[in-house]
């Protein structure tokens, strides 16, 4: 099918074939009929992708001090080799779609060959949550469905400003959403003033019922709106406009009325000044998109609807509003339609964009569409060439489960240079599959699990998915009698650790299991391990790791989704000092800080405790609530008389070893190159996995523990 994708890099806009979704409980299948660009969000997300580099550097100050402080840590080369993959990780266009029905995902309320609107993007086919998505009436064609969306995000923000019959609003930028939401506050009784540069835009607002101010003709906003509120100054002040200035927020509280409401729709400049604000006791407030349940996990993802008496307006329900408004005729958006486009032709329309004047920009979708998962992204013999030998052992041919940000970056490449062969790659949606998957030279991207794992050609998986998925797929690929390398963790809860274990024994030493515990690899620690070879007695280790904040509604912090961060994270420390003991874990405890919040994670801020059968111990301090310009991890060796100190996997100096002072690299290395390695050569090779099974078994076991005795803290 086809796609429209992005660059942020380059800005420019390609329509590319990714595999068709699969359907999903709680999800809607959607074949498109129509999509709707939304002229001020694409156009600037074009104008930032053709941005030069220090154009984007001023676009997001924020940003640049994010990327300074992680050269301080991380180094330069690994620094601009994070934004870079940041830059050229395309994104998918487009969030106003109608179309039909085509697998309902066991969704209340939908049938097969419902028209529905949602928020899905600019593609063939769609797979969306059932709380973005609506019935469209019968009255309501789809022409006129597709702006919903818009119309919802205009809505929401005149449910703020809450705006009663016979009260004056003005309406800053009449766009696409300026223009609907005139149309909505004249519906509700209200006289409306629309403000705008742009001739074409005035004179439709005016046919919609508003009156209207020529900023483009320098007509006076702050005159007009004192003749137009009859000297009162005005109720209300809606700004749907795109402009950096500040002066749009100090027109908008100059022409208000004592004690009067400004929501904020657009985006604009935002240095506010206390005095317009202070005298008439003004009230501001920024209105967030399609309406409350917008970016909540658990309403748009999980399925999980607010109480209607509670939460009245929903984002579905504001939905549902709009095409109820336009069923009844009180909401016309033919006229805002500027040009169509078939999907093919989607450059075409993008250039329309640099004229601002421009307004409603439908693409149109063929009526029978590829519903293949799975698509070519090299040929065989492309992908053959590629394959290296290893005497007379071929490596082995992988499939990807995954292609997330830590899966295209560093485990994608290291498999690449690993010289193994890469047949496939397995994705949710299938964007990321076929834009990762391309560049890494994979032979195929897909949509489906089971194509990995009946086909015969594929020798290895590597399973790169959300953390509660790894233990379902890793016991699918034993039985399938595949080698496995899994991104930790192995498993989030002791039943799936059991089961694995089991599913292990019965393949009877068939598959390679192994867990990314890459740093146990990296240079300096094998360094480490070589030093400590030569002297005898227990040892000490410090790991402190200064893991930085992650918000507490993030996946990873989700215990059923994530595990937490000490399941999810920490796991790689407890495998670090296992490895450097080379000792089994005799006894464990943990710590943790008291008197939290409400809802904070407990596994965030923790102190570990490790003593191990030769005597030694270790203790790993995890926290979030550092400073990030400090190390993020740093480990302490204390023995016979001797100290190796490494700092962020960068400088490694050793306090009393005769034949060695320090070791420095330029770039920070945690040992993911020479974890892959390792594991394809290992099956190349016939080998056993490069961290024993039981190795793997035990720390996982040790985490779960850990969190258990946490808990009961």
């Amino acid at each position: 099918m086809n796609q429209l994708l992005q660059s942020l890099s380059s800005g420019n806009i390609a329509i590319e074939n990714i595999p068709a979704p699969q359907a999903k409980s709680g999800e809607l299948l959607i074949q498109t009929h129509k999509t709707l660009i939304s002229a001020g969000t694409e156009r600037m997300l074009m104008d930032f992708g053709k941005a030069s580099l220090l154009g984007k550097i001023k676009q997001q100050p924020d940003k640049v001090k994010e990327v300074l402080s992680k050269i301080k840590t991380d180094g330069l080369l690994t620094t601009l080799d994070a934004v870079k993959a940041k830059l050229d990780q395309p994104i998918a266009l487009g969030y106003c779609n109608v179309g039909q029905v085509l697998d309902a995902g066991s969704s209340e309320g939908f049938s097969i060959g419902d028209r529905v609107l949602s928020n899905g993007p600019h593609a063939e086919i769609v797979r969306v949550p059932k709380n973005l998505c609506v019935k469209i009436p019968d009255q309501v064609s789809d022409e006129e469905a597709v702006f919903t969306v818009l119309g919802a995000i205009g809505l929401q923000g005149i449910r703020l400003l809450s705006p009663t019959l016979g009260e004056c609003v003005v309406v800053q930028g009449l766009g696409l959403i300026g223009l609907i939401a005139v149309q909505l506050l004249i519906a509700q009784g209200c006289r409306v003033l629309g403000a705008d540069f742009d001739a074409g835009k005035l004179a439709l607002a005016k046919q919609f019922g508003a009156e209207v101010v020529n900023l483009g003709m320098g007509e006076d906003l702050i005159a007009k709106a004192e003749q137009f509120s009859r000297g009162r100054g005005v109720d209300a002040v809606l700004i749907t406009a795109s402009n950096k200035t500040d002066e749009i927020i100090h027109q908008a509280a100059t022409i208000c009325r004592k004690r009067g409401r400004i929501v904020l729709v657009g985006v604009i400049g935002l240095n506010l000044r206390r005095d317009d604000f202070y005298k008439k006791e003004l009230s501001f407030q920024v209105s967030c998109s399609y309406g409350p349940g917008r970016y909540d996990e658990t309403y748009e993802n999980a399925g999980q609807d607010y109480p209607l008496a509670y939460v009245r307006w929903t984002e579905q329900r504001n939905f549902e509003a709009i095409l109820d408004m336009m069923a009844m005729g009180k909401l016309d958006v033919r006229p805002l339609i500027s040009h169509r486009f078939e999907i093919e032709e989607a450059g075409a329309a993008y250039e329309k964009l640099e004229d601002k004047s421009q307004l409603g920009i439908l693409l149109e979708y063929p009526v029978k569409v590829d519903l293949a998962r799975v698509v070519t992204l090299v040929t065989s013999a492309q992908s053959s060439a590629l394959v290296q030998t290893k005497g007379e052992v071929q490596v082995p041919c992988v499939a990807f489960l995954g292609a997330g940000n830590y899966a295209s970056r560093m485990l994608m490449p290291a498999f690449k240079k690993s010289g193994a062969k890469l047949k496939l790659v397995v994705t949710n949606q299938g964007v990321s599959g076929v834009v990762h998957g391309r560049k890494a030279e994979f032979e195929q991207a897909g949509t489906e699990i089971q194509g990995a794992l009946q086909d015969p050609s594929i020798n290895t998986l590597v399973i790169a998915t959300r953390h509660d998925l790894h233990a379902k797929q890793v016991i699918q690929a034993l039985g399938a009698g595949k080698h496995i390398f899994v991104e930790k963790p192995l498993a989030i809860t002791e039943a799936q650790l059991g089961q694995i274990t089991e599913a292990y024994s019965a393949s009877q030493g068939r598959s390679l299991l192994m867990v990314g515990f890459n740093r146990r690899f990296a240079p300096h620690v094998q360094k480490i391990k070589q030093l400590l070879g030569s002297l005898t007695g227990p040892k000490n280790f410090v790991m402190t790791v200064n893991a930085g904040f992650i918000p507490k509604d993030h996946w990873t912090q989700d215990p059923e989704i994530g595990g937490g961060r000490l399941i999810g994270e920490a796991c790689h420390f407890v495998d670090l000092l296992r490895f450097l003991a080379a000792s089994p874990i005799k006894t464990s405890s943990i710590s943790g800080l008291e008197n939290l919040p409400e809802g904070a994670p407990r596994d965030e801020n923790i102190s570990i405790n490790l003593k191990f059968e030769d005597g030694s111990q270790g203790v790993i301090h995890y926290f979030a609530n550092g400073h990030k310009t400090f190390p993020k991890e740093r480990l302490e060796v204390f023995a016979s008389g001797k100290v190796l100190q490494l700092d962020n996997f960068r400088k490694l100096r050793g306090y009393g070893f005769g034949g060695f002072k320090k070791l420095n690299l330029w770039r920070q290395d945690k040992g993911q190159t020479e974890c892959v390695q390792a594991f394809v050569d290992a099956i190349a090779e016939g080998k056993p996995s490069p961290i024993p099974a039981l190795d793997i078994f035990e720390v996982t076991r040790v985490c779960l523990e850990l969190r258990e005795k946490l808990e009961k803290k």
